[in-house]
């Protein structure tokens, strides 16, 4: 079985639901959460990170959404927080105020725009995790952010007692084997169609964005694994693959198609907040097909 970890295991990036007037929706956000944990194969959740558009959210909403879904989920499931920004003084703050609201843990993406070098990204990560009494993961996003978190650096980081997990979304198997070999962070993969092969290298879980639609069959890809039935493993993992696709390498972010299938579904999720905008029934449509092939 994987490593214990204080951020769960089969880990949902959770949209942010919206109201159609596109104000922040409590009472979707706590149905989305409890259906999540309760039938989606979820023991975690990550709010207000990308796929909870973080960046179009404010202050005030990101503490409520953590205080509702901690009221939705109880104990049933572990809490993570998006308070990552390009202001380390506005991270800590927003690091501060998760904790005060609930959260079991935080996730802290590299400051972005400004392209810090290494050891100031390192500097950032320890700021953060000085500031709280929260457990810290680290958010690899390079193509997003524009900075890799460099492997050397994360060795270096793993040494604060607070810095206990890393999402990845490097896409660099090599360097994330290192880091998982090197250290006892407890390592996500970011990019569903690494969920198996970053297990096989030790990886603890995923923070998984389709898993907003399709928990339970990400979490059988992993249940199987460490069983030893590595072949069911990959019949779950491959049948996934057509709607991971459709939601994540098809052109729109993942926050667009998942609150497209939400809504196709009868599900909160509500609209998109601009700049993004909403897909098209075309694409809706097809979401829809993917999805259903699961369970055919």
């Amino acid at each position: 079985m994987p490593p214990t970890s204080p951020f769960g295991r089969t880990v949902c990036a959770m949209v942010t639901p919206f109201t159609a007037d596109g104000d922040l929706d409590l009472d979707g956000a706590q149905h989305l959460a409890d259906r999540l944990v309760g039938e989606g194969g979820c023991d975690g959740l990550v709010l207000s990170g990308t796929t909870g558009e973080s960046p179009t959210t404010g202050d005030a909403e990101k503490s409520a959404l953590i205080r509702a879904v901690a009221e939705a989920v109880g104990d049933r499931a572990r809490i993570t927080a998006g308070v990552g920004s390009a202001d380390t003084r506005h991270t800590v703050e927003l690091a501060r105020a998760a904790e005060k609201a609930g959260a079991h843990g935080v996730l802290v993406v590299t400051p972005y725009y400004s392209r810090p070098p290494q050891e100031d990204i390192a500097e950032h990560f320890r700021t953060v995790a000085d500031a709280v009494g929260l457990p810290v993961m680290l958010y690899d996003i390079p193509g997003r952010t524009g900075t890799r978190i460099e492997p050397a650096t994360m060795l270096r980081l793993a040494e604060h007692p607070r810095i206990a997990g890393v999402k990845d979304c490097s896409y660099d198997l090599l360097g994330s084997s290192k880091v998982i070999a090197e250290t006892g962070l407890a390592y996500y993969s970011g990019s569903e169609e690494l969920n198996l092969p970053l297990r096989a290298v030790g990886a603890t879980g995923y923070v998984s964005t389709v898993a907003n639609v399709a928990g339970p069959v990400l979490a059988a890809a992993l249940d199987a694994f460490d069983r030893g039935a590595t072949a069911e493993a990959t019949a779950h993992h491959q049948r996934v693959l057509p709607l991971t696709e459709l939601m994540m390498a098809a052109g729109l972010p993942g926050t667009v198609t998942a609150k497209a299938l939400l809504g196709a579904l009868g599900l909160p999720g509500g609209p998109v907040r601009a700049p993004l905008r909403p897909a098209d029934a075309e694409r809706t449509a097809a979401l829809l097909d993917a999805y259903n092939a699961l369970s055919r």
